[in-house]
């Protein structure tokens, strides 16, 4: 039978860097090589397939269709590649992930799907980091995060997880006395509960019931979600959360104010250094996050 020519592996490394790093000036750099010798590199995959895959204009690669076409089709076999290197190695490390979460995201979403990625990779273990100022420590003390924002920097890779309305989630008995019809006195001698982190979801559900000059008796503030949605539930007041949040607060008499759609301002994302995608745990990681739908 007869061998089947391999394309030129450090060809194909530069083509790889530059999709998943989303620059080519970054990529030269984590390759250590200048612009012209990244760019020579790709031209000879580019020969070697028959196909033009970046277009290129003022320093700047963009990826073609067929390019799109062509990383689609050779990603999974990479991967592939990589576990099978893997598997056959004496030094079989465990792989490290330094994580940052939330404790709500911690409990609510990621902790119930752990088992199946112990599973699927057994040698991926996961250091869960609550703390503080997660985003400005991922490519320091974290690998990753996943945060609560509006829109990440640009600085940073990063993969939008979802798409949240705003609800007022307070005690049953709480809304009862409320009642169902939004009535700005009643709401003015209540206490609202923000999170630190989400201010604007206030600003936008009063705004959806036109009720912009509420003021309420009193705002708490939190830091935690988790601790948000236990005073609510002890009828302490009414917290600004996400649908999400509520949906997943199990086994607590909880109830939503008002028949109401409030588009949120902010939404989970995944968050990395674009070089932390080229690591084996945090790769592991994102793939199985926007497999499972995390």
């Amino acid at each position: 039978m007869a061998t089947r020519r391999l394309p030129p592996l450090r060809a194909l490394e530069a083509f790889v860097r530059i999709v998943r790093m989303g620059s080519a000036r970054a990529a030269a750099n984590e390759l250590g090589l200048s612009p012209s010798a990244l760019s020579r590199r790709v031209t000879s995959l580019e020969e070697f397939v028959g196909k033009k895959l970046f277009t290129r204009a003022h320093q700047a690669m963009k990826l073609t269709d067929d390019g799109r076409a062509f990383y689609e089709a050779i990603n999974p076999h990479l991967e592939a590649l990589a576990q099978a290197v893997e598997a056959q190695s004496e030094n079989l490390q465990l792989l490290r992930l330094h994580l940052g979460v939330s404790p709500l995201f911690g409990s609510q979403r990621l902790f119930p799907r752990l088992l199946e990625l112990r599973k699927l990779h057994p040698r991926l273990h996961i250091d869960i980091d609550t703390g503080p100022n997660l985003l400005g420590r991922v490519g320091d003390t974290l690998d990753a995060a996943v945060i609560v924002t509006s829109d990440p920097d640009d600085s940073y890779y990063s993969v939008r997880l979802d798409h949240n309305r705003v609800h007022a989630i307070c005690s049953e008995a709480l809304s009862h006395e409320i009642g169902l019809s939004p009535d700005m006195e009643t709401l003015s001698k209540q206490t609202f509960l923000i999170h630190n982190d989400l201010p604007e979801s206030f600003e936008a559900w009063k705004s959806a019931l036109g009720f912009q000059a509420l003021q309420p008796a009193a705002i708490d503030h939190f830091d935690s979600g988790q601790l948000m949605l236990e005073a609510a539930a002890q009828g302490l007041g009414i917290a600004i959360m996400h649908d999400d949040h509520f949906r997943r607060a199990t086994g607590k008499k909880l109830a939503k104010l008002y028949d109401i759609e409030v588009e949120s301002p902010y939404s989970y994302w995944f968050v990395c250094r674009p070089k932390a995608l080229d690591t084996r745990p945090v790769k592991l990681f994102h793939d199985w996050m926007i497999e499972s739908g995390l």
